[in-house]
């Protein structure tokens, strides 16, 4: 810790980290571009478009998929563009919670803070569960007799070794994960668009232009499978959005990694609005794609609007296997990537000693890597998946209700924790303080447009996915539960009880390690 650090003494990003009251801890390996990987790894089109394809398809078909990825993704892009002016003026490793604390105060940052982490967690614990299940098929796919069919213990098992694998590359060294998210740039890149390539010239048939952007299909048994009204389209119909809120997510990481990254408030800014706008590009072209190749609509229905199902209707089982190859390397780059930004996270919220045993959490190694952060990460992402033990069929089809709860769980979170520093920012006005990177006064329209947006996302995500989710059904099972509201609304009640009892008492908001000469620490 330093007093009264000299400004001239550091460069260009040390001298603004400093000047928000932090020491260069970490080591700033990564380039602009490398920022740009990570977020964009992240968001993962390889991932959330195969893995949680079903929610689209289940709950409006393929019109809604269709229709609602570009529209969703614009409201998406508003929210990052928000948030890339954001992270050039504060380009710290707290990122989402260290705004929030500097334009609303302490408490504002501890929920702020909480929200984030619990999101960023559930996020890796949905894109590892989903790598193991792509991994599953895929093996499967190349070898028949793979251990006589489908496990829900085997792919929790292999779950449980890839958040292994994952959290001993993050401990190994912060050079090595920038290689490999430059290397995951490319694969989500050509591996996309193999992907599209395949399906638009090896099956034998596509589906027609009305079947893509007209057909629509309730498999929930909400409103009795109905595909209009009232209800379907007020309720059911926007839970098709998930796919598209949960795909595109996890992109402040470009944010948590500023600290990490040269040129930080103009690379990180630019690494978060890139990421969304060239993933939602990308994503609805690979989705489509999936749409075009599905030969019977029904079939895939029977199997859960699972993609793999589309894959084995249109093409043989080599083709296949090659196409859920390329999905599964890409699950398991952002698995990494998401392990990477969920510890980062949570090294400077314990920094900040937010969070209990922070001294453990917020410790680096030998290579300047939070190695107690990555190990924490990955114990409580394994633990909030348990429920994907339990065998869940719905319509006769198994659905995987617990990963869709956690998948949502991570877009409560995230986006509730967005909310908040846009929000002070827009209250902020002119009065607020513009890095290099900013919106030129255009988040007068551009923040409440977010901010709408999120809400109606927040609210949206808590909804049942299945009739055997809601209690006042005769149907209801346990299993069936969307077990968001019970998670995060548990968890916040729990912090309301820590927060008045004994946070409010010694919690500040971001501490400050240092104090610069001539120029007084944000």
């Amino acid at each position: 810790m330093a007093e009264g650090q000299d400004l001239s003494e550091l460069n260009a990003d040390e001298a603004h980290l400093a000047s928000l009251g932090y020491t260069q801890e970490l080591q700033r390996s990564w380039s602009g571009f490398s920022n740009f990987a990570i977020s964009f790894s992240i968001i993962s089109i390889l991932a959330g478009c195969f893995t949680s394809f079903g929610l689209g398809w289940n709950n409006g078909g393929p019109a809604a998929i269709a229709w609602g990825w570009p529209i969703v993704s614009v409201f998406i892009l508003v929210i990052g563009l928000c948030m890339s002016e954001l992270v050039s003026a504060y380009p710290t490793s707290g990122g989402i919670y260290w705004w929030a604390s500097k334009l609303g105060g302490a408490k504002a940052g501890y929920y702020t803070g909480w929200l984030n982490l619990i999101g960023l967690i559930a996020i890796v614990a949905s894109v590892a569960y989903g790598c193991a299940t792509f991994l599953d098929l895929t093996l499967g796919t190349f070898s028949q007799s793979w251990l006589d069919g489908y496990s829900l213990t085997r792919v929790f098992v292999i779950f449980v070794i890839i958040l292994a694998i994952a959290a001993v590359v993050n401990i190994f060294s912060s050079n090595l994960l920038a290689i490999i998210n430059n290397i995951s740039v490319w694969w989500h890149v050509f591996g996309a668009a193999a992907v599209i390539v395949i399906l638009a010239f090896v099956p034998s048939h596509h589906a027609s232009v009305s079947d893509v952007f007209a057909k629509t299909v309730n498999n929930s048994g909400i409103f009795s499978g109905a595909t209009s009204g009232v209800g379907w389209l007020f309720f059911l119909l926007p839970i098709s959005a998930i796919l598209t809120q949960y795909t595109i997510t996890g992109y402040d990481a470009s944010a948590h990694l500023s600290e990490e990254t040269h040129s930080a408030a103009d690379g990180a800014a630019k690494g978060i609005w890139r990421s969304i706008f060239y993933s939602a590009i990308g994503g609805w072209i690979l989705l489509l794609a999936f749409l075009f190749a599905v030969q019977d609509s029904d079939g895939v229905s029977k199997g859960g609007g699972a993609v793999s199902v589309i894959f084995a209707q249109a093409m043989s089982s080599g083709w296949v296997g090659t196409v859920l190859l390329i999905s599964t390397a890409g699950q398991f780059f952002c698995a990494m990537a998401c392990m990477t930004s969920s510890s980062r996270m949570l090294y400077a919220f314990s920094r900040d000693r937010a969070v209990p045993g922070h001294r453990l959490w917020s410790s680096l190694n030998a290579k300047k890597v939070p190695a107690n952060g990555v190990i924490l990460s990955a114990v409580i992402a394994a633990i909030i998946t348990l429920p994907a033990l339990v065998q869940v069929d719905i319509n006769g089809a198994p659905v995987p209700v617990a990963f869709f709860a956690v998948v949502s769980i991570g877009v409560v979170g995230l986006y509730l924790a967005f909310a908040v520093p846009i929000y002070y920012r827009w209250k902020a006005g002119d009065e607020f303080q513009v890095g290099s990177w900013n919106l030129r006064g255009h988040h007068t329209w551009l923040a409440p447009v977010a901010l709408v947006e999120i809400i109606v996302t927040s609210i949206i995500a808590l909804f049942p996915t299945s009739l055997g989710g809601m209690p006042w059904d005769p149907s209801f099972e346990w299993k069936f539960v969307n077990y968001t509201p019970l998670l995060v609304g548990g968890v916040l009640i729990l912090l309301w009880i820590y927060w008045h009892v004994s946070v409010k008492k010694w919690f500040t908001g971001p501490i400050k390690q240092v104090t610069t000469a001539g120029r007084s620490a944000a």
